[in-house]
This record gives C-alpha cells, sequence and structure tokens, in this order.
C-alpha cells in the first residue's frame, strides 16, 4: 500500500515568505515544486504587530473588487477592504497596499492552501443547513460558505468522505470567537471547544457541537452564535488529516529540554499548537522562516501566533525531522510538564514517497 497520495505538497499547501513594498497591484508568485493556486489564505505580517489577514476563494471578491477580510486574532466581523488582497492566480496572489499584507520594507509570511474542487451544493439528504462548499478530499480540506438556523442539531454538509479531524468556524456577520474542534481537544471532543483567536483552555459548550461527534458527511451544529444564528453568514474549515501530507493530533509535553517526539510522517512545513487545559497562546511554527533541527547551524525557531496581533518571537522551540517534531523547551508555550496539547501540521515532504522512495527533493 503507497505511504501517501501526495508525493509534492506543494501542489496542496505552500509557504511563501516575502518583503512589502507599498504598491498596489503587486503579484507574488509561489516558490513550490508545483504552480498553487491558493483558495485560502493566511498572511501575517512578521516585523512588527500588525493583525493576520485571512481570505478564502469560496468568499471571494466582491462585486467592487474588494476583499472580504478576517483576522483571525480577533473575534471581530468581517471586513470589507480595498487595500490588501486583489486576487488569487494561478500560481500566487495580487496584493495592494496595506500594512497587513504590503507595507514598504515591512517582512511577511502567507500560509496558503489550494481546495478548490469546485463549488458543490451540500443540502442534501441527512443535511439540514444549505452549504456551498469547495472540498479536495485528496489534501482533506473544505471550505463551508453558509447561512445559520439557529436550530438545536441542524446538520452541516461536508464532503471529506470521513469524519473531520478538526474544524474552525467563524460568523462572518457579527463578533464572535473562532469556534474551533480538534478531535484530540479531551477525551470527549464533541463536548468541548476552543476559540483560534483566544488563549482560554477549552470549555465545556454543548451549544456549540451539540455534543455530537462530526461524522462523515455531517457536522451538528448546536444554538451558539458562533456556529448557526438564524440569517447570519458563515465560513468554515474542515480539515481531515491525509497520510504523508497532514495531521491532526495530540501530544503530552513533558517539561525537559528534550520534549516528547511527535510522529507525523513528514517533515512538517506549518505547526500549530495550543496547550488545551490552561491558558495559553497559539503558537504557529513554519520551514519558511528559520527551522531549527538537528543538522541546521541556526538558533532558533521564528514563529507567530494566530491568535495575537504580535511581531514574530525568536524563541526556540522545536526541532523539526524528517517524519515529525520534538519540542526543545520546557516552556508552557510547548512543553509544560504533564499538560496535553493538540496541533495541526501540514508536510513540507513526505517521509516515504508512493513509490517507497525517501523524502521528495524541493526547491
Amino acid at each position: 500500500m503507497a505511504y501517501t497520495t501526495i508525493d509534492d505538497p506543494s501542489e496542496y499547501f505552500q509557504v511563501l515568505a516575502y518583503t512589502g513594498n507599498g504598491a498596489n497591484n503587486r503579484a507574488l508568485v509561489n516558490t513550490g515544486n508545483s504552480d498553487m493556486q491558493p483558495d485560502w489564505l493566511w498572511i501575517k505580517r512578521r516585523n512588527s504587530a500588525e493583525d493576520a489577514a485571512m481570505y478564502d476563494s469560496s468568499r471571494g471578491i466582491d462585486g467592487s473588487g474588494n476583499s472580504l477580510r478576517l483576522r483571525p486574532a480577533r473575534d471581530d466581523a468581517e471586513i470589507t477592504d480595498d487595500t490588501s488582497l486583489d486576487s488569487f492566480n494561478s500560481d500566487g496572489f495580487t496584493i495592494d497596499s496595506g500594512d497587513q499584507v504590503n507595507g514598504n520594507s515591512s517582512t511577511y509570511v502567507a500560509w496558503q492552501w489550494k481546495v478548490n474542487g469546485g463549488t458543490v451544493a451540500t443540502n442534501t439528504a441527512g443535511t439540514n443547513i444549505d452549504t456551498t462548499e469547495q472540498v479536495n478530499a485528496l489534501a482533506g480540506i473544505s471550505i463551508l460558505k453558509y447561512v445559520g438556523t439557529g436550530t438545536d442539531n441542524d446538520s452541516l454538509g461536508h464532503s471529506l468522505g470521513a469524519a473531520p479531524d478538526a474544524v474552525i468556524i467563524k460568523n462572518r456577520d457579527e463578533t464572535n470567537g473562532w469556534q474551533t474542534f480538534h478531535k484530540n481537544n479531551t477525551t470527549d471532543p464533541k463536548t468541548d471547544v476552543l476559540n483560534l483567536n483566544s488563549n482560554n483552555p477549552t470549555t465545556d459548550n454543548d451549544t456549540v457541537w451539540s455534543d455530537v461527534a462530526p461524522s462523515s458527511s455531517v457536522i451538528t451544529l448546536g444554538t451558539n452564535d458562533g456556529v448557526s444564528k438564524g440569517s447570519v453568514n458563515y465560513v468554515g474549515y474542515v480539515f481531515k488529516g491525509i497520510k504523508g501530507f497532514s495531521k491532526f493530533g495530540g501530544y503530552t509535553g513533558n517539561g525537559n529540554v528534550k520534549g516528547t517526539y511527535v510522529h507525523t510522517g513528514f517533515q512538517p512545513a506549518l505547526i500549530i499548537v495550543k496547550k488545551v487545559d490552561e491558558t495559553q497562546n497559539w503558537p504557529m511554527f513554519d520551514t519558511a522562516l528559520r527551522p531549527r533541527n538537528v543538522s541546521a547551524a541556526v538558533d532558533g525557531n521564528d514563529f507567530m501566533y494566530a491568535d495575537l496581533a504580535n511581531a514574530e518571537d525568536q524563541t526556540p522551540q522545536f526541532e523539526i525531522y524528517s517524519n515529525g517534531f520534538r519540542p526543545t523547551m520546557t516552556s508552557d508555550l510547548t512543553n509544560g510538564d504533564t499538560h496535553p496539547y493538540v496541533y495541526f501540521a501540514w508536510a513540507k515532504h513526505p517521509f516515504v514517497t508512493s513509490k517507497g522512495t525517501p523524502i521528495t527533493a524541493g526547491r
């Protein structure tokens, strides 16, 4: 059996680091092995504090050419913006002069995912909420755009073909947090919720997922305004781990400089971590900045926070390997002794290709 069905992760996920020039209509081109048109785009200024900007092709660009921008570190509503994203391109994206994406001489990182499975209506039998979906089951990601009903136990369809490992939903019209499900959140994750925009620990809340686990076809929603208020617009990002490409798991910290080894089956390109039982931020590590591993002569990782506007931090936290990662600090951020953590990870390279050969080359 093949180890992975995705030999080149850059077909579906890429990280681009760039320096802003303050110009309008600036086209940025990806640098991975494959040309990739992003459908989900998350941009963060690195050298100074600035809210990250999140876009997707399901919400798109409005009829006046304005981008529809969300801020993952905030609970505020969607922003209509004419100074940030202009377009999603065949191998990158075009931006304007806004400081959130292109401030002159500022440094940025853009995390990008290709979904591009086409838009499909998922208001099928057994589904109560009319949904417009882009889905790429091969890469294990779906973008859902829907209007809430405010009815308990309504089902939101997805087309991943397997129960999701993680779900992030945002109320686009109102102030409300980024409601986050993760299969390793607690021993009974369907009863609990994290907020991507908050450092709060997980909370028990039966009004979000209605205490029903996601299935291979639907996500069950409660009456919480964060997921399904009547006549309110929402966007959801839904993930299923794909062997050799993505993994959504958990680990327990040991408080040691040689932390718990976490096996992913690929060299991670991006890792997002959250301590779930106590107050702690959401650090984001990627290998487009300064990866730290056992063979690299560099001093630390540059990393961001999903829930903060802060500039990048340069405190070393992880060693990155060809098949996983390991915390290297005693910090509660990533390695508090006996504390549980969840992670989201996407690949730079699979550990073994579909032909059984070692790591694919990158450029």
